[in-house]
C-alpha cells in the first residue's frame, strides 16, 4: 500500500551551481504577509539576492556558502519530527550500522542456492528524522526520508554440503551523507511538508548551499547491472555498491551520459538485456526515458516526452519492442508551491493517461490512451498480446503520498472511505470508490484500434496488495504468476504507513476461482493464495529468487525480511513459491532488529572464498 517516493528534483554527484530559475513575477512580500513588518526590508533584499542571476552563480564559492549557512543557524532550528502516530521502537526508531559481518547461527530449516539478499530502506541519522522552525513557519520531510541503510544476508554453500550465513548493514554513503557526518549535524532543510513560505525558503536555501534541494537519502531499491549492484531513491542517481563490504563506490551516470534523476525502478528489456530508465524532474524537461546498453556503458537513447506537467511516476514498464509511461494526477508542481497550494497533490479529477512508446522512439510516436483517474505506483508487468498492449498495476484512489501531516493521527487523516464503514471490516467494502488501498488491476490497450478495457483483477472483499515481484526472467513478457505483499488494513490506518502481514500468490490465468479473505468465490477475478504471517508479525523487501534449472515460472522461493512487534525479533522467510500455502521452508533469526524498509533484491555470487575474508574466524 504505502509506496516510497521523492520529490524528483534534479540531482547531481557533485555540488555544483544550481541549474534551476525562478520567475520574477513571483513577489516573496505577497506570501509573507503573515510575517512581522519588521521583516518587510529584509525579504526586500533577500528577494533580489535569490533571484539575481550573477548572484546564483556566486552564491555556492565559499564565503557565500558561510553566510548562508550563518543565517540558516540562526533563523532555522532543527527539531525532532512527530510521526503521524507514536510508533513504536520496532516501526520506525532507527538502528546501529554494523559496517562488518557478523555470522548468523539460528538457523531452522532449508537454504537454497548461495548468494546474497540485500534489502534498501529508511534509517536516519542523527537520531531521526528533522523538521524545521524558522521566521517563515514549519516545514517537514516525508517520513519516508531517512538515509538509506542495506541490510544483507550472505549464503554461502560450503565444499562439505554445510551453510554458513552472514549478516551486515550499513549506511549508503552518498555525497550529502558525507556532507552532514563531517558537519556533524542537520544541513539539508526538509521541503515537502508545511507552511508554503517555509517550503519554498528552505528549497531555496538547500540549492544556494549545496547545489541541489534534496539529499540523496539513496533508500528505496536495489538493482543489478552487467554485474554490478546499484541503491537508489529516484530524486538522484544510483550509487554503485560493492556486494561484499556494502560500501558505495560513487555515482553512475553512464559515463557522463545520464545527468538527471534516475527511476528507483529501471526494467532489463526483454531480449536484448538493455537497461530502460527514465528521470523526473520538477522543471522542464519534466520527463525523459533512456535506454543504456547491456554492458551499462553507454546511453544508447534518450527522448525528452515534451510533457506539460511533472507527474510523480514511480515505475515505469516495458515489453518486448515498448516501453510504457504512466502519466497519472499525481504531481509535483513547483508553481503551487509559490502560490500557497501543495508541492506534491493527487488531483482525483485530473486527467491520466498511459503512453506507449517504441523502444527507440521520438515524442510524436508515442501512443497515449487515457484511462480513468487514479493512482498507481508499482507495476507487476507488461507485454504485448496481439495487438493490445497489457499493463498489470496496482491502482487506487487516493495517494498515501505525501502523507499525513506531521503530527496527525493517521487514522484521522485518510479519507473518510480510506476507512471501514461503522462496526464493518475493510474486506466488506463493495463499491469502487471504497477501493482506496492499491488493488490489482488490469489496463489492455489495443494499439490498433485504440481502444482501452480495464478492470480490477481481484474481488473487493480480498485484501490490498502492494510490493509486486514476479519472476524476472519473464520482464516485458506475458507471464502466469505474481507476487506482492498483503497490506493488513488496521495497523496502517492507525499509522499511515504500510504494514505487511502476509504474501499473496496471483494466478493471472485462473479466472473466476478468486477465494476471499472471508473464504467466498469471488466471480470474474483471478485466482489468489495468501501466505499469511503470526499475529503482529510483518514483512518487508520480498523478492523472488528462481531455482538454478527451475522449468516453470514458479520453481523458486520468496525470499523476505519479517519483524515480530511483539518479540521484537528479526527473522528471514524463505517460502516455497510452489508450496505457497506451506509453512517457510526456512526461518533464519538475526543476530539484530531489521527496521521496515523498501524493496529487496537475489543475487545469485559464489560466495566460499569470500565468506572466510568477511569474517576470518568462520
Amino acid at each position: 500500500m504505502a509506496c516510497y517516493y521523492y520529490v524528483p528534483f534534479q540531482g547531481h554527484c557533485s555540488f555544483r551551481k544550481p541549474t534551476v530559475s525562478f520567475s520574477h513575477k513571483f513577489n516573496l512580500l505577497k506570501t509573507s504577509h503573515h510575517l512581522s513588518s519588521s521583516f518587510k526590508p529584509f525579504f526586500s533584499e533577500f528577494e533580489q539576492l535569490v533571484f539575481g542571476v550573477d548572484v546564483l552563480k556566486s552564491a555556492v564559492k565559499s564565503t557565500a556558502v558561510k553566510l548562508l549557512d550563518a543565517f540558516v543557524d540562526s533563523a532555522f532550528e532543527f527539531v525532532d519530527y512527530s510521526y503521524p502516530l507514536d510508533l513504536s521502537q520496532t516501526i520506525a526508531a532507527p538502528v546501529d550500522e554494523l559496517r562488518e559481518a557478523v555470522p548468523v547461527t539460528n538457523i531452522n530449516g532449508n537454504i537454497f542456492p548461495q548468494g546474497v539478499y540485500i534489502r534498501n530502506g529508511s534509517n536516519p541519522v542523527f537520531g531521526g528524522l528533522k523538521s524545521t522552525k524558522s521566521i517563515f513557519g514549519q516545514s517537514s520531510p516525508l517520513w519516508v526520508e531517512g538515509e538509506g541503510m542495506l541490510h544483507a544476508l550472505y549464503f554461502s554453500h560450503d565444499n562439505d554440503g554445510s551453510w554458513t550465513l552472514v549478516y551486515n548493514n550499513r549506511y549508503v554513503e552518498t555525497d550529502t551523507f558525507k556532507l552532514e557526518k563531517l558537519r556533524n549535524k542537520p544541513s539539508f532543510l526538509p521541503v515537502v511538508h508545511g507552511d508554503p513560505l517555509a517550503v519554498f525558503f528552505s528549497f531555496l536555501l538547500n540549492l544556494l548551499r549545496f547545489g541541489k534541494p534534496l539529499k540523496n537519502v539513496s533508500n528505496t531499491n536495489v538493482f543489478e547491472h552487467s554485474g554490478k549492484l546499484y541503491s537508489i531513491a529516484e530524486n538522484d542517481l544510483p550509487q554503485e555498491i560493492d556486494i561484499f563490504t556494502l560500501e558505495a563506490l560513487g555515482c553512475w551516470d553512464v559515463n557522463g551520459a545520464w545527468n538527471r534523476p534516475f527511476t528507483a525502478h529501471p526494467k532489463r528489456a526483454p531480449g536484448t538485456g538493455e537497461l530502460v530508465t527514465m528521470g523526473i524532474a520538477a522543471t522542464k524537461p519534466f520527463v525523459e526515458v533512456g535506454v543504456i546498453s547491456a554492458d551499462g556503458k553507454e546511453l544508447l537513447h534518450k527522448l525528452d516526452l515534451k510533457l506539460d506537467r511533472c507527474p510523480l511516476c514511480h515505475e515505469l514498464g516495458v515489453t518486448e519492442r515498448y516501453n510504457v509511461f504512466l502519466d497519472f494526477p499525481i504531481t509535483v508542481d513547483v508553481n503551487r508551491l509559490i502560490h500557497g497550494g501543495q508541492l506534491i497533490k493527487y488531483e482525483s479529477e485530473g486527467y491520466a493517461r498511459i503512453g506507449i512508446i517504441p523502444r527507440y522512439g521520438h515524442a510524436d510516436s508515442i501512443r497515449w490512451f487515457k484511462v480513468k483517474p487514479n493512482c498507481t505506483f508499482h507495476i507487476f508487468n507488461c507485454f504485448e498480446d496481439g495487438d493490445e498492449v497489457v499493463v498489470w498495476g496496482f491502482r487506487a484512489l487516493a495517494s498515501v503520498i505525501p502523507g499525513p501531516e506531521p503530527g496527525s493521527k493517521g487514522v484521522e487523516w485518510f479519507p473518510a472511505k480510506f476507512k471501514p464503514s461503522p462496526g464493518k471490516p475493510m474486506e466488506d467494502a463493495i463499491s469502487e470508490d471504497q477501493l482506496l488501498f492499491p488493488r490489482p488491476y488490469e489496463w489492455r490497450l489495443n494499439v490498433r484500434t485504440r481502444d482501452v478495457k480495464e478492470r480490477y483483477l481481484t474481488g473487493p472483499n480480498q485484501f490490498p496488495m502492494e510490493f509486486p515481484m514476479i519472476n524476472g526472467a519473464f520482464t516485458g513478457v506475458k507471464n502466469k504468476y505474481g507476487y506482492t505483499q498483503v497490506c493488513h488494513h488496521e495497523p496502517s490506518s492507525a499509522t499511515g504507513m504500510g504494514r505487511f502481514g502476509g504474501l499473496a500468490k496471483l494466478y493471472f490465468e485462473d479466472r473466476n476461482t478468486g477465494i476471499s479473505s472471508g473464504g467466498n468465490q469471488v466471480d470474474g477475478s483471478i485466482e489468489v493464495e495468501y501466505h499469511m504471517f503470526e499475529k503482529n508479525t510483518y514483512c518487508s523487501g520480498a523478492a523472488f529468487v528462481p531455482k538454478e534449472g527451475g522449468v516453470e515460472e514458479d520453481d523458486g522461493w520468496i525470499i523476505t525480511f519479517v519483524h515480530n512487534q511483539d518479540t521484537n525479533i528479526s527473522q528471514v522467510y524463505i517460502i516455497d513459491a510452489k508450496n505457497f500455502l506451506n509453512e517457510p521452508v526456512a526461518r533464519i533469526t538475526l543476530p539484530c532488529r531489521v527496521p521496515d524498509g523498501f524493496h529487496g533484491a537475489f543475487v545469485p555470487i559464489q560466495l566460499q572464498n569470500r565468506i572466510t575474508r568477511m569474517i576470518p574466524e568462520i
